[in-house]
């Protein structure tokens, strides 16, 4: 309450109590002490109930307080009917001090409700005398039917009296207008306070009529009543009180369910989010950095699909704990749904010390998982963005943080801090983007290819179709610097099937020009769930008039395995109509061999990971082995990419390999040059001159 509202409060309740209190001493005095002297038993009897009802009064609940009803009004408006204002008063601030002294109450509130007890009593005396004096009142010892009307107006004054010094005290302590007030609480004291009074004619016709021995009969009823509707009260009170607990409850429990994951306990996006805005504006104020991080398991839906979503689950669960023991307190761990989950740490604004953290969240989860007896291994992609250097808002730093966390998957990175040039939103890359669909329709990329070579003759059979783009300003760009983009663009479809065009017109070319090589192209994921793709590429065979077996389509393991229903599909109708099918970085994409021999796949590419390092590597030598025989036991035809070396080279031949591709063999070439290096090494064949010679002395022009 303000300083003012103290003061006036205050200055009113001294008012009130010395204006009552200077009354009652003058009735006292005047009247009051004489009359005492000469008081019936009737009155003396009326007298000990208002000192029981000030001592003993009846607490009534009303939400969370209590408020205390005393019986004893009923007796002091008896007095005053039966023997004025002045003993009446006397009696009831005898009382009043009595109890308050007793029960220790505040002395201020015992001066204000003697005042105002006594303003209303001599209001009440006021209305009774002047009805007497209209002969509507007869007063004295014996009371009629026609005595009621000017009691119940006297009952009526004491009570507005009453009400309005009381309620006015209180809407000035709690600034609230005094009309409110008395509403507020007018039907609680109507049913209480008017009763009592309503009492009172009752209490003095029995006195009279049958005897004062009976007046306690009729004290226990007003106090039976009173103690049973606070009983009830009381029952009602806890009743409603448990509810509202268990309102709270739910409420919270609510609450929680709409912060946090239900799977994990985690945090989910809401919370993370408004964390993230306060860290920001905590960053702000202390002028320290934040970083946010995006977490993708990988690997995680090849254990759905194979030991079912329950499993999976379980894993789920215990990534938070995993997160939390490399982490300090003030870091948010969150789940923003499947397998993804972000980490906000406050006060770290740096990339060196961000990717420190990072290198221990992707410890804490290569550690195997237990599931039901059994040891689970994932690995984690993780994006990074830093406040406020990769951007100021909390939608903006996430979706950097989600575009870096795509680059280290697609890149095989595993940690990747945010850079606008592997972003498909930022200006740059939107501008690369019109760029690229501008040298698509002007013809302007180029296909280089790289030869496959036949290990038992020697022989150029097939070439790899590797897209390249001549950007005027950023120079000779690779396929992994633009087909991302394309991807999250939607670009890549009509990329892939301009890659096939470009690809089929020049493998018709070459055999027009006699030489019959197949031409192996790798398309990305996307386009194998598209279930046109076999019917694009039938156009695009015989547009350029040729047969489907002089088209390979590589497809990288991992893809398969991402969607086998979808994918499968696609594969079978592309084996059906006779393409030939190639399984491109074979050993990388951790697949199930249960799945390989039922797919249509005629080729195996063994990655160049394994090959380079075969000859010092036994690790290496044994995967490469291994894998040669089961493309042989299955049936299918295997390339070994990598080929950089002589001893390479003698190895997989030792190992019945039947193609082999590699710098080695011979370096990626625009397709004009293609047939020269076919007529070199023609000619190497018959001088017996060693290939590793061949890029000095027999193709000085060839890149």
């Amino acid at each position: 309450m303000a300083q003012p509202e103290v003061r006036r409060a205050s200055r009113y309740v001294a008012l009130v109590s010395g204006v009552g209190l200077a009354l009652l001493v003058l009735l006292a005095a005047f009247q009051g002490i004489p009359q005492l002297l000469d008081a019936s038993r009737e009155f003396w009897v009326f007298t000990l109930f208002v000192f029981i009802g000030e001592l003993l009064p009846i607490r009534v609940p009303r939400g969370e307080r209590h408020e205390e009803v005393s019986t004893g009004l009923t007796f002091s408006f008896a007095l005053v009917l039966t023997a004025g204002v002045a003993p009446a008063v006397v009696i009831q601030a005898a009382a009043s001090l009595v109890a308050a002294l007793i029960r220790r109450k505040p002395i201020r509130r015992t001066l204000f409700n003697m005042g105002q007890y006594t303003l209303a009593l001599a209001a009440t005396s006021g209305v009774l005398k002047s009805v007497e004096s209209l002969g509507r009142f007869r007063g004295g010892t014996e009371f009629s039917v026609g005595d009621l009307p000017a009691m119940l107006l006297a009952a009526i004054v004491f009570f507005v009296v009453s009400r309005v010094l009381t309620s006015t005290a209180i809407a000035i302590d709690e600034n609230d207008a005094a009309p409110d007030v008395i509403k507020r609480d007018l039907l609680f004291q109507a049913m209480t306070r008017g009763a009592l009074l309503a009492l009172a004619p009752v209490v003095i016709v029995m006195s009279q009529e049958v005897g004062v021995w009976l007046i306690p009969l009729v004290t226990l009823p007003i106090g039976a009543v009173f103690r049973s509707a606070n009983v009830e009260n009381l029952r009602l009170v806890n009743k409603l009180q448990s509810s509202l607990e268990q309102l709270v409850e739910l409420n919270d429990l609510n609450k929680h369910q709409a912060l946090h994951d239900y799977l994990t306990n985690l945090p989910n996006r809401t919370l993370f989010q408004d964390r993230l805005r306060q860290a920001i504006l905590q960053s702000q104020r202390d002028g320290h950095g934040t970083t946010i991080m995006i977490i993708d398991l990988d690997r995680f839906k090849e254990i759905n699909d194979t030991l079912g979503h329950h499993h999976g689950d379980m894993l789920l669960r215990q990534v938070g704990p995993r997160l939390h023991d490399v982490l300090r307190v003030s870091d948010t761990v969150a789940r923003l749904g499947g397998d993804e989950f972000a980490v906000l740490l406050p006060n770290i604004g740096t990339p060196n010390a961000a990717q420190d953290v990072a290198k221990k969240i992707q410890s804490a989860l290569e550690r195997p998982f237990k599931v039901n007896a059994m040891s689970l291994e994932v690995e984690a992609s993780i994006g990074i963005t830093l406040y406020p250097e990769h951007g100021e808002d909390v939608e903006g730093l996430i979706r950097r943080a989600d575009v870096a966390m795509y680059v280290a998957k697609e890149e095989r990175t595993k940690i990747q801090v945010y850079s606008p040039e592997h972003d498909p939103h930022s200006p740059g890359r939107l501008a690369l983007v019109g760029e690229l669909r501008r040298a698509m329709r002007n013809y302007e990329l180029d296909l280089y290819y790289q030869p496959q070579v036949d290990l038992a003759t020697d022989r150029i059979i097939g070439v790899e179709a590797l897209l390249r783009w001549d950007h005027p300003q950023h120079g000779l760009m690779t396929p992994g610097q633009f087909i991302p983009l394309a991807e999250q663009t939607g670009l890549i479809k009509s990329l892939s099937l301009h890659v096939l065009d470009l690809a089929l017109k020049q493998c018709r070319h070459w055999r027009d020009d006699g030489l019959g090589l197949t031409v192996s192209v790798n398309l990305p994921a996307w386009n194998f769930v598209d279930l046109k793709l076999p019917d694009e590429v039938a156009g695009l065979l015989k547009k350029w008039n040729l047969e489907p077996a002089d088209l390979v389509l590589e497809i990288t393991e991992s893809t398969i395995m991402s969607d086998r229903q979808g994918g499968g599909e696609v594969l079978t109708k592309l084996s059906e109509m006779g393409v030939g099918l190639s399984i491109d970085d074979f050993g990388t994409g951790y697949s199930s061999l249960a799945y390989l021999k039922h797919l249509p796949i005629r080729e195996i590419k063994i990655d160049k990971s394994f090959v380079i390092n075969m000859v010092e590597d036994e690790n290496d030598a044994k995967i490469v082995r291994s894998t040669i025989d089961l493309g042989r036991n299955l049936g299918l035809r295997v390339v070994a990419e990598g080929v950089e070396s002589q001893e390479i080279l003698n190895l997989l031949t030792q190992l019945g390999c039947q193609l082999g591709q590699g710098f080695f063999l011979g370096r990626p070439l625009p397709a004009t040059h293609l047939p020269e290096l076919i007529r070199l090494r023609s000619a190497q064949q018959a001088l017996s001159v060693d290939p590793a010679t061949e890029d000095l002395s027999l193709a000085p022009n060839l890149p």
